[in-house]
């Protein structure tokens, strides 16, 4: 009842399905060094044998199951900044080691998982870091979000491949949320991967829109990742330095990190 469908529907989703494995073999094969699948529908939801929350197929879940089984990728980082948990993504990859996936989120909301003590099973325990957030996280606290947990956890996971579910629906005043972040934001988020990717998996770095409801908002937030992606930041010296630096009192970091802790060295 949450996902509704029209005659056309269906050769969407393939095409969108499609168009991440496309990027993912085009940055696999070095052709591409990063890109940016523009798509709709979305996919975290969407879980093996259903539709869920306006996604049909879970395209990057499906993108990262062809980097390993047909381009050679050992280990896949699935970074989700959406709103909401992407939920399908998650139990996709529960009890492999192969998938990190590490999700911020607004939490308690849709789709209700996400929780702190949802880490993984079997050989994937550990391999699920989830950052349930209240609401009202800005710039700065995505930006320590990702800097002390996000990139010390991504360095001993030594991926082959980055994806990232870009979900603009984090942005200020969007309807479906209660996030603040901004378009400098979503520029540092990319910014930050897109340094990771470099260190670690020689550039390869994959972003996969998912949800957005803000329409000003997810203009903006797109053209600037894909400014950040093309090399031509929108970012000045004097705000990188502040995001860079930026420690405000985040609760639910320290939780997630006292989770963390018992599987990674942090």
């Amino acid at each position: 009842p949450d996902t509704v469908t029209s005659p056309r529907s269906y050769e969407a989703a393939c095409l969108a399905a499609g168009a991440a494995i496309a990027g993912a073999r085009l940055i696999m094969s070095g052709a591409a060094k990063n890109g940016f699948a523009l798509v709709r529908p979305p996919g975290h939801h969407a879980e093996c044998d259903h539709t869920s929350g306006f996604c049909l197929f879970n395209n990057i879940a499906i993108a990262a199951r062809y980097a390993m089984d047909e381009l050679g990728a050992r280990r896949v980082l699935i970074v989700d900044w959406d709103l909401h948990h992407g939920n399908g993504t998650q139990h996709s990859f529960y009890d492999t080691d192969r998938v990190l996936y590490f999700s911020t989120h607004q939490y308690p909301y849709f789709p209700g998982s996400g929780a702190l003590h949802e880490v993984g099973q079997g050989a994937g325990e550990g391999y699920t870091v989830n950052v349930p957030l209240p609401g009202g996280q800005d710039d700065r606290a995505f930006a320590r979000i990702f800097r002390e947990l996000l990139s010390p956890v991504a360095r001993q996971f030594k991926p082959d491949l980055i994806l990232v579910s870009a979900g603009f629906d984090i942005y200020q005043g969007d309807p479906l949320g209660s996030m603040a972040v901004t378009t400098d934001g979503f520029a540092y988020l990319t910014r930050l991967l897109m340094s990771l990717a470099a260190e670690l998996c020689q550039d390869r770095l994959l972003l996969v829109l998912e949800g957005g409801y803000h329409l000003t908002g997810e203009r903006d937030g797109v053209m600037a990742v894909l400014a950040e992606l093309a090399g031509r930041s929108i970012l000045g010296p004097d705000l990188v330095k502040e995001l860079d630096t930026a420690t405000p009192p985040l609760a639910a970091l320290d939780n997630a990190r006292n989770i963390a802790k018992k599987h990674w060295n942090l």
